[in-house]
């Protein structure tokens, strides 16, 4: 049965008829949106893992699933890159069946929990919804598939979907990062035989080492981590594929196709004077070291920097992750420096409302030129280009432009660069015959995500050079639904 004759069939249940003539749509789309619960800023800008989010509770969830108007043909729909079935996990939670939502969800999203907090839902599913054309606002997608997530997992009743028979082709997976995850989720469903290769100690990729606990829980990771374990996916950590294993070793070890969902790990810099001085770290150094090595505990064997005076440079969530966790370290001055205003910011209008709440200042349209130091080479100064904004460049926004004289010099003992990444090179420079771009991501087929080594399929950030959770994931489960066509032939 295609995805669309099963959401038709859904749509005949007789409960969802009667949960339509319960409220009618003119009354549903009266409904405000609900807000969700966060802790105070005071208490939790003090704490590295306490979630800033709370969640929904019971009657929050109901109440916003019923502005749900059940659309004929769903348009939020077309925004998932995953292709949830939005509308019927969401009538699951109003009329009081959460696990069967749960369930739902899960027939698509390997990482449904985590979705439901990270995901950019207000760019995605939600700028589709039906709401927004009546003026109105979006349903909480996002809010309602962590209530639904989070319900199951509380309840002790996990589920995992149905599994096919086995049958014992191995495949490969290189990263444990959303992309891998949700590749794994969907090929250990058709009965395949499925390893994932994590080059850190810690299974996640940058869910783990990448998102701070304020915003996404390792426990949630772990959960969604052990339901596909539970579905036969194995993990092994501290293994570098094209190091530890090679292309010709995982075939030898009878693999008979690979996923590389290596990320992009290799840190950006400005090449600007000053970038070696002590103090100066790239965001994936400060939040791996943070997140996954306990640094930010003085006893640790590598302890991080804690300045006092911080700028992060750079205005994506990766930049808001590292000002915020420089904040809860102890930063008495924690400043974004950006070099566009802030409606050209690409991190969500969430994680900067949160920053702005804990105390974080905003320094845009600046651009840092030079960083100074003290005799002992430790960052003290930073010089500041004044920019203003010119005509729209390839991204779509305005151009930064110098203003000419206009310099500024301010304080800071630490400085977190986040304004990018490139690809991890180990893989691309080691499968020998894989075509790759000139920014150093593999080369695919961008329907079926097939490299140029017909066993070999990427996706994820090690394709796009940067990518958000959800897309990574949907990499992932079109690469397991072509590589699933290709072993069947």
């Amino acid at each position: 049965m295609t995805a669309e004759e099963l959401i038709q069939e859904r749509r005949r249940e007789p409960w969802r008829e009667e949960l339509r003539k319960s409220i009618k749509n003119k009354d549903r789309s009266a409904i405000e949106r609900v807000r969700m619960t966060e802790l105070p800023p005071t208490l939790r800008s003090t704490s590295l893992r306490r979630e800033v989010n709370v969640g929904l509770t019971d009657a929050q969830a109901q109440k916003e699933a019923q502005r749900c108007l059940d659309c004929p043909s769903p348009s939020c729909m077309a925004g998932c890159p995953v292709g949830v079935n939005i509308p019927t996990f969401i009538k699951y939670i109003e009329a009081g069946d959460v696990l069967a939502a749960a369930r739902t969800l899960k027939e698509t999203s390997a990482l449904p929990a985590v979705c439901g907090r990270v995901c950019p839902q207000e760019k995605q599913c939600e700028a589709q919804c039906i709401h927004l054309k009546m003026k109105k606002e979006p349903v909480a997608i996002g809010y309602l598939e962590r209530y639904a997530a989070d319900c199951e997992r509380l309840s002790g009743n996990m589920s995992i979907p149905a599994i096919a028979p086995e049958n014992h082709i191995r495949i490969a997976v290189a990263g444990s990062g959303p992309a891998g995850l949700s590749f794994a989720g969907d090929m250990a469903k058709q009965g395949y035989d499925v390893t994932v290769f994590e080059a850190l100690h810690e299974i996640g990729g940058v869910l783990k080492y990448g998102i701070p606990e304020f915003r996404l829980p390792n426990e949630i990771v772990d959960v969604e981590i052990n339901n596909l374990r539970r579905m036969g996916v194995k993990f092994i950590p501290n293994c570098i594929i094209g190091k530890t294993l090679s292309y010709e070793d995982l075939h030898a070890e009878g693999y008979k196709a690979i996923f590389v969902a290596s990320g992009a790990g290799l840190p950006n810099f400005m090449n600007i004077p000053g970038e070696s001085l002590i103090g100066v770290m790239s965001s994936n150094e400060y939040l791996t070291r943070v997140n996954l090595m306990d640094a930010s505990n003085p006893e640790s064997d590598t302890p991080v920097m804690q300045g006092k005076r911080v700028a992060v440079i750079g205005g994506g969530n990766t930049a808001m992750d590292s000002v915020r966790t420089a904040r809860r370290l102890g930063a008495e001055r924690a400043i974004i420096v950006y070099r566009r205003s802030e409606e050209e910011m690409p991190a969500r209008i969430e994680e900067v409302k949160h920053a702005k709440e804990e105390g974080v200042e905003f320094l845009t349209l600046h651009n840092p030129i030079e960083y100074t130091g003290d005799d002992a080479g430790r960052i003290r100064k930073m010089r500041l280009q004044k920019m203003t904004l010119g005509e729209p460049d390839a991204s779509g926004r305005r151009r930064p432009v110098p203003i000419e004289g206009a310099i500024e010099e301010i304080d800071v003992d630490e400085v977190i660069v986040s304004v990018g990444v490139s690809p991890n090179p180990l893989i691309p420079t080691t499968f020998k015959g894989l075509v790759i771009s000139r920014w150093g991501t593999i080369t695919v087929d961008e329907a079926t995500m097939q490299s140029s080594l017909p066993d070999v399929y990427a996706g994820g950030d090690i394709v796009r050079g940067g990518a958000t959770v959800i897309l990574a994931m949907g990499d992932g489960r079109k690469a397991a639904a072509a590589m699933h066509r290709a072993l069947s032939e």
